[in-house]
């Protein structure tokens, strides 16, 4: 009787020893972000997320599930919903008595400002993702150490779309700008790429969509577009609403690029090759809908926290951090490249899909694009360029 109890014992300890560690990665968003408002989701606007980051994280920790094992580790995801601000405090209180330190941010800007401000101090340390704003003032001035980003910035964006149109020779432009703040910062970050890449604007007409019969001809997509002198159209809508009554709705047969017709995607469903489809189905049966740019951001987020994990189980989460902002930890993306993320501005290196509603037609770096040391920082600010102290 005695040496069956010690043989429990022995036994249950070597279950304990055995059971992984468990690491919890936290995703907050908030209630009543309008990004998810039930119009704008039926719209299903090009670029937009059609649903929260959960479910691109789940899917993560269940990919990452193996590796991680192997290593005495298991990953977890929780669910954290702000009614509003004034509830991070409570929130980011209740993570550090789980001992969280890992953090998907799927909120609207000011809201991810307020949390990389107080999460590190709040939790003892942590990293912050952005899964979902291509902002490129939060990788500039208002950048921070514990932030990093999984989605493309806005001059990404934008410098996929130049050089795919260089690659064409289609460098003459007719912009069709809206008045939000979003299509401001979306004009500025076109101006830049074509200046780098050699396209000419040559003209800038404002949209408005409007009741107002005074307004009616800033809606009018024939008048718009009724100069010859262009070979595109770019039509920067932040909203999204005039730029899906554009294609096919020109004067005269021009190609519509930018936030409708051909578009730019950090993830496509129809994404074909570097096990592309594995992702995109696993998604599909997890969250009963295709899988979007912002789903991959929180995917492939997750999958990061996963990597530098297994390349360094015991380090802390400054050490986790720092390996991260290094650049030397790489996370297969599915897009081809192993991806990394620049030590200036804490932005994921990745390739950017040129596609259309159908499928994808190009992936920038295009080929003949050069850069000295990486390809991948030909899109987007590169350290000289950069902003970010």
């Amino acid at each position: 009787m005695r040496a069956l109890l010690l043989c429990s014992l022995v036994c249950l300890a070597s279950l304990a020893q055995a059971a992984p560690q468990n690491i919890t990665v936290a995703v907050v968003s908030l209630a009543s972000d309008a990004r998810y408002a039930p119009r704008r989701m039926e719209r299903a606007y090009p670029g937009h997320p059609q649903g929260r980051a959960l479910d691109g994280a789940r899917l993560a920790a269940d990919d990452a599930a193996m590796e991680l094992d192997a290593v005495g580790l298991a990953l977890t995801v929780r669910d954290v919903v702000l009614p509003d601000l004034q509830a991070l405090p409570k929130a980011l209180a209740a993570l550090k008595a789980q001992h969280v330190q890992h953090v998907l941010a799927d909120l609207p800007s000011a809201e991810l400002r307020q949390l990389v401000q107080t999460a590190p101090a709040a939790l003892g340390g942590a990293m912050v993702f952005n899964t979902g704003l291509d902002d490129d003032a939060l990788r500039a001035d208002q950048c921070a150490p514990a932030l990093l980003h999984t989605y493309p910035s806005r001059q990404m964006f934008s410098d996929a779309l130049a050089q795919y149109l260089a690659a064409r020779s289609w460098r003459k432009l007719l912009v069709l700008q809206g008045s939000l703040p979003g299509d401001q910062l979306q004009a500025d970050a076109l101006q830049r790429s074509a200046r780098r890449y050699g396209l000419t604007l040559v003209q800038t007409r404002p949209f408005k969509l409007s009741t107002d019969p005074r307004d009616r001809d800033l809606a009018n997509t024939r008048l718009l577009t009724s100069d010859r002198e262009h070979e595109v159209v770019a039509v920067l809508d932040s909203q999204g609403e005039f730029a899906r009554t554009l294609p096919y709705a020109t004067q005269w047969p021009r190609p519509v690029v930018g936030a409708n017709g051909l578009v730019v995607q950090a993830w496509h469903p129809q994404w074909e090759r570097s096990g592309g489809p594995q992702i995109s189905r696993g998604f599909q049966r997890l969250a009963h809908r295709p899988m979007q740019s912002a789903d991959w951001a929180a995917w492939v987020a997750v999958k990061a926290v996963a990597a530098v994990l297994v390349e360094a189980p015991q380090a802390g989460i400054a050490q986790q951090l720092k390996a991260l902002r290094s650049g030397t930890v790489f996370v297969d993306g599915f897009k081809g490249p192993r991806l990394s993320f620049r030590p200036w501005d804490g932005q994921l290196r990745q390739p950017l899909f040129i596609s259309h509603v159908d499928g994808v037609v190009g992936i920038a770096p295009l080929d003949g694009v050069l850069h000295p040391t990486e390809l991948l920082d030909t899109l987007g600010m590169d350290e000289k360029e950069s902003k970010c102290r």
